[in-house]
């Protein structure tokens, strides 16, 4: 039989128009499925992350902070609730990292699965809007879950605190897409999880505003808080949870950076994706 015969014969079985118009639901589908397999570990981590935070730092060490900062508190509340909406934004961050690198890593390097998926009329665009869409199922999923543990534990003082969410999935999104092109340039990725755990992940973890306000940091330190979406989330968050004084300036801040980083991952996803399977 020739190239073109099997050709014609595979496409009576797929539909190259409709792989054209949903690819990318396609490959969402195939990650999804995927990522089922460890469903009760990540519902078990998605549980666990909040309650032991909040119990270890937000009671516990929040206590002693409530004991010495006085009847105002932390920025008007106590700190467990100051603490709260910046773990939000962090569990989506890191949820959104997790379901975005390592897939991408797994197609590219360790099972090549993408350039499968390539020879079929799966284009890159599609695979990459396609992890996208699957990391963006997993942040969704993580933020609702630490949403609710926030609100037993009665932190959410606003009757807008659910908005949170939204602005958590975002952070998540954004960093998430990002670090999917990143991950999309590496051929040897050795050093990478060494490199973005100590120099991104804990620098934004820990100078975004997450324990303290950053107004208290040394100037020369404030601007990793200012090109952090952590910090961009946490701000919105506070805001959205317990009336957290921004003006209306620095909000269309907030949600500005939030969608520039997001619309710039994807670009830079999709192109790296594109170039990287050359179809």
């Amino acid at each position: 039989m020739s190239s073109f015969q099997a050709r014609q014969g595979s496409l009576k079985i797929v539909d190259a128009a409709k792989v054209a118009a949903r690819g990318a639901l396609f490959v969402t589908e195939a990650r999804l499925r995927s990522m089922l397999k460890w469903v009760w570990l990540i519902i078990s981590i998605a549980i666990a992350n909040p309650v032991l935070y909040l119990i270890s730092i937000g009671l516990g060490l929040g206590s002693y902070i409530d004991q010495n900062a006085g009847s105002a508190g932390i920025d008007g509340v106590s700190y467990l609730t100051f603490l709260a909406p910046a773990l939000l934004a962090t569990a989506a961050i890191q949820g959104a990292m997790d379901e975005s690198v390592f897939p991408t890593l797994e197609g590219f390097k360790w099972n090549k699965t993408f350039f499968s998926m390539n020879a079929t009329p799966l284009s890159g665009n599609h695979i990459a809007m396609g992890v996208f869409f699957n990391s963006l199922i997993r942040t969704v999923f993580t933020a609702v879950l630490y949403w609710l543990v926030m609100l037993a534990f009665g932190v959410l003082e606003s009757p807008r605190a659910y908005l949170a969410i939204f602005t958590a999935v975002m952070a998540g999104a954004a960093f998430g897409a990002l670090m999917q092109a990143l991950a999309g340039l590496l051929e040897n990725e050795n050093m990478f999880f060494t490199i973005v755990e100590r120099f991104i992940i804990m620098p934004l973890f820990l100078f975004s505003g997450t324990f303290y306000p950053l107004s208290s940091m040394p100037i020369f330190l404030q601007w990793i808080g200012w090109i952090s979406p952590l910090w961009h989330a946490t701000e919105l968050g506070r805001w959205l949870t317990y009336g957290s004084e921004i003006s209306t300036s620095m909000l269309f801040v907030h949600f500005i950076f939030l969608n520039s980083i997001l619309a710039v991952g994807l670009f830079a996803s999709r192109r790296i994706f594109t170039r990287r399977l050359g179809k």
